[in-house]
């Protein structure tokens, strides 16, 4: 089909990497060129965390993907969407730690303790941070197939951190719209890996 063939293209890589760039690109522009509104110190924070939460939900979408549309070739794909994922989080935390807090650690702690919104954040990016950092091919081979797999299984708590900041930032305006339609999309997705595994662990295996 062609639309397998294009998911092989040598290129297609190197397109998804340009995709995944272009917001960056844009605030970079927006930035430069007071086309961030008011405040945008807080529009460059919304953004960049905005855009963490879409590619989380790519990233998750990718397994339910590949199995309705019988397409495998779309599983080259995730690590790309899960490097994403992570830039635009550190891009996030930079915002805060910068603009929010002047880079000041007491600050930054004391912010910790009085918002807990802030902390889950922080949570979720340490959850985050053992997964890009053995996201490579050498350090699946180190650390061997099933504990590498153990080791990722925790981006399946990251949506919890994600929807729980996004919950409690948002609280404060009382404007939760945005947030359900997250919830809705990561929980679909969760849920279709729920029913997948309990499908599986209830198949009759064949006897010798």
């Amino acid at each position: 089909m062609p639309w397998r063939r294009f998911l092989l293209w040598q290129h297609a890589t190197s397109l998804l990497h340009g995709l995944l760039s272009l917001p960056f690109i844009w605030l970079l522009w927006a930035l430069f060129n007071d086309a961030l509104g008011a405040n945008p110190a807080e529009a460059l924070s919304r953004s960049t965390g905005d855009w963490t939460l879409r590619c989380l939900c790519v990233v998750m979408a990718v397994t339910p993907l590949r199995h309705v549309t019988r397409t495998p070739e779309l599983i080259r794909f995730r690590r790309i969407l899960g490097l994403a994922t992570f830039f635009y989080a550190c891009l996030h935390l930079l915002c805060y730690a910068w603009f929010d807090q002047g880079f000041e650690l007491n600050d930054m702690v004391k912010d910790l303790v009085k918002r807990p919104f802030i902390w889950l954040g922080m949570l979720g990016f340490v959850f985050m941070l053992p997964l890009a950092l053995t996201s490579s091919n050498s350090a699946v081979r180190w650390l061997g197939g099933k504990r590498w797999r153990q080791l990722h299984s925790l981006v399946y708590v990251l949506p919890l951190f994600a929807l729980l900041h996004f919950y409690w930032m948002r609280a404060g305006k009382n404007n939760f719209a945005e947030v359900w339609v997250y919830a809705c999309i990561l929980a679909s997705l969760l849920a279709y890996r729920v029913w997948r595994w309990i499908k599986s662990s209830h198949s009759v295996r064949p006897t010798a």
